[in-house]
């Protein structure tokens, strides 16, 4: 049965937060980035996001062990897969969630994509690409949502050794308790990120552990609880 756990609301600053992750991975930093590196190059070899899940509790296992005082490695990045199954059942239920809302909105994109060709020149074509990136932005703010809402269900795995039906309830509660700061923060380093993306990706590469850091440490702020010796220790 499904037990609540406390939630609090915090102060959200992303540009603070990026600052506290860098802080946590202090003299880690380089590892912390190839973890992050490799782990996400593990989960993109195979379909359907089954390594996703595994990857991220690794990763996340380096964050929370430094929070303790204790040096991050390699090795805890495969000890994610100790949760293997909630993990993987988080991930089902975040694609899925994706894909309730994506192939709906992709039927009327493009259907409004034909309304605009067949308009040819002039305002169809106009009112078409108007509607086109109008669905656009609508389908990247409902994606930042879902995604925004499943952003502590890693951690909690991990950190509260949750089952995944319980990770996701509770992770939606914390970012519905801190929606405003959660979604500006994941828009700041959402546009880093693309931002670095165009400069041949090693930028893109370099961020990537600190919004992970971010979440890591608004976990244990939001969802207060203290750390788990069995797997940091």
């Amino acid at each position: 049965m499904y037990q609540e756990i406390e939630v609090r609301r915090v102060a959200i600053q992303p540009f603070d937060l990026m600052k506290q992750s860098m802080d946590l991975m202090g003299d880690q930093y380089w590892l912390f980035v190839g973890v992050t590196f490799v782990g996400l190059l593990i989960a993109s070899f195979v379909p359907m996001g089954i390594l996703l899940g595994p990857m991220m509790c690794g990763i996340y296992l380096c964050f929370f062990r430094r929070m303790v005082g204790k040096p991050a490695s390699f090795e805890l990045l495969f000890q994610g897969f100790d949760y293997f199954v909630e993990s993987l059942i988080v991930t089902l239920l975040l694609l899925a969630a994706s894909l309730v809302v994506i192939v709906p909105v992709g039927g009327i994109m493009f259907g409004v994509a034909l309304v605009g060709a067949a308009g040819g020149e002039g305002g169809g074509s106009f009112l078409g690409m108007l509607l086109m990136a109008i669905m656009f932005f609508g389908v990247f703010i409902v994606s930042l949502i879902i995604n925004a809402c499943f952003a502590f269900a890693y951690p909690l795995v991990v950190d509260r050794r949750m089952k995944a039906l319980d990770a996701v309830k509770s992770s939606f509660r914390g970012v519905m308790a801190n929606l405003a700061g959660i979604l500006v923060a994941s828009i700041v380093f959402g546009i880093i990120y693309l931002l670095a993306s165009c400069l041949c990706w090693f930028p893109a590469i370099l961020f990537s552990p600190i919004p992970l850091g971010v979440f890591a440490i608004l976990s244990r702020e939001i969802f207060p609880v203290g750390a788990k010796p069995e797997i940091l220790g």
